[in-house]
């Protein structure tokens, strides 16, 4: 019995510490193991099994780009991405193979999209405007040219809608103001003059923009 406790107390000290120590919960560097395994057993425990994570720490993979997916994974293995969260959570992914990088995109951007929460409503509306129609007076551009329609993402342009605000304001402000997203161009020209208030609040819409997207989707209930 008290081997069988032990052995479950080690099993959630390695979940536990999963994130911080990836190598203690599942060895990566084996090209045979399925990307699939990795998401499960690797991702799970900070992106949730379903690709939907808790915490605003960690971004929500379900229902994400798969190009997006595989560009990110990639630039986290060569040391690209170098923002304090790639380094601490995702530096420990350099011997996934482009196979397995493959698979994990594959896996997360095939998972249901998790719907998000309306928060200050003031605020989302605020930020539905800079979504839908930029700051022409601050040259920032309207979030929809690039991320489509209903923040789904377009092509290695990520889907936003139903992002945890706190990550996404959190992005921009790592855009703006750093280098350490290889890919961000484009997004440091756009974000460049957002103020900190214009940042939170198309946070605040992305995160509530799916049952806003959803309602408008359905048809009326019939009488």
């Amino acid at each position: 019995m008290q081997k069988v406790t032990r052995f479950i107390y080690l099993g959630f000290l390695l979940a536990g510490s999963a994130c911080h120590d990836i190598e203690r919960s599942r060895s990566v560097d084996n090209p045979a193991v399925a990307g699939k395994t990795i998401a499960l057993q690797v991702c799970s425990n900070c992106h949730g099994v379903n690709g939907v994570s808790v915490s605003p720490t960690f971004p929500k993979l379900a229902g994400q780009r798969q190009e997006y997916l595989v560009d990110q994974l990639t630039d986290f293995k060569t040391h690209a991405r170098t923002d304090p969260n790639a380094k601490r959570f995702m530096w420990g992914f350099t011997h996934l193979t482009e196979a397995q990088i493959d698979d994990l995109a594959a896996y997360f951007s095939s998972q249901p999209a998790d719907l998000g929460e309306a928060g200050d409503r003031a605020l989302v509306n605020e930020g539905k405007v800079i979504f839908t129609s930029g700051l022409p007076d601050k040259g920032v551009a309207a979030c929809v040219s690039c991320h489509g329609q209903h923040g789904e993402g377009m092509n290695r342009f990520p889907r936003l809608a139903g992002q945890h605000a706190d990550y996404v304001e959190k992005q921009l402000e790592i855009f703006q103001h750093t280098e350490d997203r290889p890919r961000g161009e484009v997004m440091k020209a756009v974000c460049a003059n957002m103020s900190e208030r214009d940042m939170r609040a198309v946070a605040a819409f992305v995160e509530a923009f799916p049952p806003e997207a959803e309602a408008a989707a359905s048809p009326p209930a019939d009488q």
